[in-house]
C-alpha cells in the first residue's frame, strides 16, 4: 500500500529535479518532442558539459528522461506523454517555449536516406502514419525500439508489393526506430524501411539524387502517398 508519506517524497523529489533552473531548461527544451545530445542541452541549460551529465543523471534517476544510444552519441527525450504534459503546463504558468531548429540543409531535411530507409521529414512523416494506420506494433520481444507488423500491416506491406518473407529472412533486424538525425523523431529503419524504399523507387515515387543522399519526392509520388498513407503533406 503507498502511504501519504512515500507520495509526498515522491512528488517532492520530482519537484526537486524540475526546480533547478538548468534542469528546468533542458526539460523545456524536451517538450517539443525532439531528442537532443547532453552537449545540446549543456548549451540550453548554460553548464558545462560535466555539470549537463549530472543533471541528466538526476533527471533519469526522477523518470523524468530517457536515453537512447544510437552508435556513438546518446540522444535524450521526456520519458513518456505524462512528463510532457505537466511540463507543458508548468510552461504556461512560467512563459518558457523553445523550439528545435535544425540545421541541415532543406533538401537533405526534406527528404533522403539513411543508410538504406527513409529519412528527413518524409521518413519521419510515414512512421507516424504507419503507427497510426495501425500497421506496426512495439514488438515486445524487442530491444524498446523494435516493430513487429499487425495483421493488417502485413495484408498492407503485401499489397505495395514488399515480399515479406524475404525482408523478414535478410540477417538483419526487421523494423526499428531510427532515430532521425535532423528531426530527432523516429523513422522506420531496419529491413522493412528499406523494402519500403525499395518499392518506392520502383514505382518512381521518389527520384534518388545522382551525387547526395537527398530523395525528390515526384508530384505523382506525392498524391501517391498522400492518399495511400494519410500523410498531412510530403
Amino acid at each position: 500500500m503507498i502511504t501519504t508519506d512515500c507520495v509526498d517524497a515522491a512528488v517532492s523529489g520530482i519537484a526537486a529535479a524540475i526546480g533547478e533552473p538548468a534542469r528546468a531548461r533542458m526539460l523545456f527544451c524536451l517538450v517539443d518532442g525532439h531528442a537532443r545530445t547532453s552537449t545540446e542541452l549543456a548549451l540550453v541549460a548554460q553548464v558545462s558539459p560535466s555539470t549537463a551529465s549530472a543533471h541528466l543523471n538526476r533527471l533519469k534517476t526522477t523518470r523524468l528522461v530517457k536515453v537512447l544510444i544510437q552508435g556513438k552519441h546518446r540522444y535524450y527525450s521526456l520519458d513518456g506523454p505524462r512528463v510532457a504534459r505537466v511540463l507543458e503546463e508548468l510552461s504556461v504558468l512560467a512563459g518558457a517555449t523553445y523550439k528545435f531548429v535544425p540545421g541541415t540543409p532543406s533538401r537533405l531535411r526534406a527528404a533522403r536516406t539513411c543508410y538504406d530507409h527513409i529519412a528527413g521529414t518524409l521518413g519521419v512523416s510515414l512512421h507516424d502514419s504507419f503507427r497510426g494506420l495501425g500497421w506496426l506494433r512495439t514488438d515486445p520481444a524487442g530491444n524498446g525500439d523494435a516493430y513487429e507488423l499487425t495483421p493488417q500491416g502485413t495484408r498492407s506491406f503485401t499489397a505495395l508489393g514488399i515480399d515479406l518473407g524475404a525482408t523478414r529472412a535478410l540477417r538483419r533486424r526487421f523494423a526499428y526506430a531510427c532515430l532521425d538525425w535532423s528531426e530527432r523523431r523516429p523513422h522506420v529503419g531496419g529491413a522493412l524501411g528499406a523494402a519500403f524504399l525499395s518499392i518506392a523507387l520502383r514505382r518512381k515515387w521518389l527520384v534518388q539524387d545522382l551525387d547526395s543522399r537527398a530523395l525528390a519526392v515526384a508530384s505523382f509520388g506525392r498524391r501517391e502517398m498522400i492518399a495511400r498513407f494519410n500523410l498531412p503533406s510530403c
